[in-house]
């Protein structure tokens, strides 16, 4: 049976956590992808399988998907500390999803 992680992330805490612009509105919160054409080959509006997705608050959606810009840091570059802290949450979803048993371990 497949689990939908889109109807899951309702209602969880947001993984995604960029300072300063998070909302921790746990309402808001949705399945998030970062759409790398290099990383996993897809096209313009194709989504990456929803495993590599993070549960993330409005606010830090609209940071991912670029668009707003919210996240000014002075010192690395504003789209990189992005990803970094979106894969981060890809990687606490993961771990929740895990912990929970929704998804198992890979031997």
């Amino acid at each position: 049976m497949a689990i939908n992680l889109r109807k899951l992330a309702k209602g969880k805490e947001c993984q995604i956590r960029i300072p300063g612009v998070c909302n921790h509105n746990p309402e808001t919160t949705v399945l998030c992808h970062l759409n790398n054409k290099r990383l996993f080959g897809v096209d313009t509006g194709q989504k990456v399988p929803d495993i590599f997705g993070a549960w993330g608050c409005s606010a830090c959606h609209d940071e991912c998907d670029n668009r707003t810009k919210k996240y000014d840091k002075t010192g690395w570059n504003r789209l990189i500390e992005i990803k970094i802290m979106f894969y981060e949450g890809c990687l606490r979803t993961m771990n929740i999803l895990l912990n929970e048993g929704i998804i198992g371990e890979i031997k």
